[in-house]
């Protein structure tokens, strides 16, 4: 075993701790990693606040991994030392049922082994990037591309490839009219990618104070959804409306605005459920989806059209006794537009 230092929870809602844990010996196809900077996730705060439900305490959270290769077990093929390589929202799976043969480990039978807040096939918990040293198979691995900086490249392994893959799944490109809830850490990125694939983006904020930003990552148009006045005048505009907050919304008012045949796709995930009118997908043939981020071979294809097209997180890169603060500040919305932290600091 190799100990590392960490920040962990030792609770719901606890402070962070600097402690340590174990990280299993090299496995044949193991890669063990240098973390760099890992990227706070409002999914982070979910489960450190145990908001979900199911907190494995003490927790050490963190998916979106970016660092360079320290070791490799003897049988990987996929990995040197020092490449630049992440981490993604997943660690294992079965390797073995149809979604995982298709690509799509996401979405694994037997259960996708989550890389914080799970056990893995063994029982042991898993803990995830806010720590100096993590080890991973190499299956779940991915290689980070020269044009994208390790910092700018760790909010991609979750916010990009959540974003990324309902864009791409639900045809995002020439002649479909993109709608984008939120201009947060998943909205900017969102914005980004679907202006690379084509789409005419469309932003649906809460107010006009972010226009200028999200003209400026390639949307067309910016509404304020505070303004009534939007749902009438986009009413029945949209081939698909994305919607990355976290919080419960009108959910019959923003189906208003889809064409026929339309999807609204959630990919934030408020606590409370939702509610909303059958009448309003009946009326339209429109549907409701969710998307969970991508499978192995689609982020490694992500972080790829991130560093082709120059799409990048805005991010702050914080120390690691910041993180109690920036959780804070990601729950009032005090953030452009994701936090990176600076693993050299812990």
């Amino acid at each position: 075993m190799t100990m590392t230092r960490v920040l962990s929870v030792p609770s719901a809602k606890a402070p962070f701790e600097k402690t340590t844990i174990e990280r299993r010996e090299l496995r044949p196809h193991d890669v063990f990693i240098d973390i760099k900077y890992c990227g706070i996730c409002h999914s982070d705060i979910h489960s450190a606040f145990d908001e979900w439900g199911g907190g494995i305490f003490p927790m050490v959270p963190g998916h979106e991994i970016a660092g360079v290769v320290a070791a490799v077990g003897s049988e990987v093929t996929k990995f040197a030392v020092g490449d630049r390589v992440g981490v993604g929202c997943f660690v294992d799976s079965c390797g073995e049922c149809e979604y995982c043969l298709s690509g799509e480990e996401q979405y694994c039978t037997k259960g996708v082994i989550s890389t914080y807040n799970a056990l893995d096939y063994d029982g042991n918990p898993t803990y995830g990037g806010y720590s100096q040293k993590i080890v991973v198979t190499e299956n779940f691995v991915v290689r980070i591309p020269d044009g994208l900086e390790l910092d700018v490249a760790s909010p991609l392994l979750c916010a990009g490839i959540t974003t990324y893959s309902p864009l791409k799944h639900w045809n995002a490109g020439p002649g479909k009219k993109i709608a984008i809830v939120g201009m947060g850490g998943l909205g900017h990125l969102a914005i980004q990618f679907a202006h690379a694939m084509g789409a005419e983006v469309t932003v649906l904020s809460r107010s006009t104070n972010k226009k200028d930003e999200a003209l400026g990552f390639g949307a067309n148009h910016y509404f304020a959804t505070s303004d009534p006045a939007t749902f009438t005048t986009l009413a029945g505009r949209f081939d698909l409306i994305l919607n990355t907050v976290s919080a419960n919304l009108d959910v019959d008012a923003y189906l208003s605005m889809l064409r026929v045949d339309g999807t609204l796709v959630n990919v934030g995930a408020p606590a409370e459920p939702d509610k909303y009118s059958v009448f309003s997908l009946i009326m339209g043939r429109r549907s409701i989806a969710g998307s969970l981020v991508g499978g192995i071979r689609e982020t490694q294809e992500m972080l790829d059209f991130a560093a082709e097209h120059g799409i990048a997180p805005k991010i702050e890169v914080i120390r690691a006794d910041q993180v109690d603060e920036a959780y804070q500040r990601v729950l009032r919305s005090d953030v452009r537009y994701r936090f990176v932290i600076d693993i050299s600091t812990l």
